[in-house]
């Protein structure tokens, strides 16, 4: 019986034949993981291509300066300003973040630390249903639900507002927030949290204090998740944002996200006409957005590892 010493160091005994083909299965695996990877690589450069060739066009029309920082939008009057969609986007973005990273770590302490294992596993059930539910049921249930409160509570003429906007993108990233940020605590090693015990803290202090920064790294990928996910939607916010484009003045104003401009106009707009560039340009600089906000915050990550 020969034996064959390969590569990651295991030692393989077996007739050549049964070798060969071991091989040529290890070869055919190798090169299926490269073409997926490869597939992957080349669909965020075709969309990157796309949207900078598509986007551009517009952009050079308009001017730079006037598409990014103009407050009036009138495709009927040739206005094309995304200043309004762009702090829309940005107030309702950071405001489902501040709503929902906090509940969804706590949520995420709660079940990985002190949840009774039925509760637990109850809650994680929840939690993995929310993932599941399409964006347009998130807006069917905040259009018949949450903005007739919102109107009610405020005295509104119409709840749909920037503030049912940010509600219902809260809760739509919980579940992305909730399920890593526990997989990261869940991680963390026993052996911290038992020299902290044994140092005389209590469990509360030990997992905000040693067991969360320990999984910080976990817990900022969750965030980055919730951002991309609250950046991106469309479909919910259009149902209860109001669709109107005005400045975020209030948190009771009608808004328009950027996503939401697209989404609304593009069945509209003319093939090869300034206004249906101008919505492409719109998606490029969405694109460029979320680009910008997950570099910023993957270089604060890689920054926190190093220190």
């Amino acid at each position: 019986m020969e034996s064959v010493l390969y590569r990651n160091g295991t030692v393989c005994q077996g007739s050549p034949n049964k070798r060969n083909r071991r091989e040529a299965l290890e070869q055919g695996i190798r090169l299926i993981f490269f073409l997926c990877g490869l597939l992957a690589v080349t669909a965020v450069l075709g969309i990157s291509f796309y949207l900078i060739l598509s986007g551009l066009p517009a952009i050079r029309e308009i001017g730079f300066w006037n598409f990014l920082m103009g407050d009036t939008w009138a495709s009927n009057q040739g206005l094309f300003g995304i200043l309004p969609f762009l702090l829309s986007s940005l107030a309702g973005t950071a405001g489902a973040v501040l709503l929902g990273v906090p509940v969804g770590i706590f949520a995420a302490v709660f079940l990985a630390k002190t949840a009774p294992a039925g509760v637990a596993a109850v809650i994680r059930s929840a939690v993995s249903l929310l993932a599941g539910i399409p964006s347009v049921v998130y807006g069917l249930v905040g259009m018949v639900v949450l903005v007739p409160a919102v109107q009610r509570m405020f005295g509104l003429a119409s709840g749909a507002s920037l503030l049912a906007a940010i509600v219902v993108l809260a809760v739509m990233i919980l579940p992305s927030i909730i399920s890593v940020s526990e997989t990261a605590l869940r991680a963390v090693p026993k052996e911290y949290e038992e020299a902290s015990l044994a140092l005389g803290a209590t469990e509360m202090e030990t997992y905000f204090r040693v067991s969360l920064p320990a999984a910080r790294s976990g817990v900022a990928t969750a965030v980055v998740l919730g951002v991309g996910r609250a950046i991106g939607e469309a479909m919910a916010v259009i149902m209860v944002s109001g669709n109107v484009p005005n400045m975020p003045e209030s948190l009771f104003a009608p808004v328009r996200f950027l996503t939401t401009a697209i989404a609304s106009e593009m069945n509209y707009a003319t093939v090869g006409s300034l206004w249906r560039n101008s919505l492409f340009s719109i998606g490029l600089v969405l694109f460029l957005f979320i680009m910008m906000i997950n570099g910023m915050l993957n270089f604060f990550i890689k920054r926190k590892k190093e220190d």
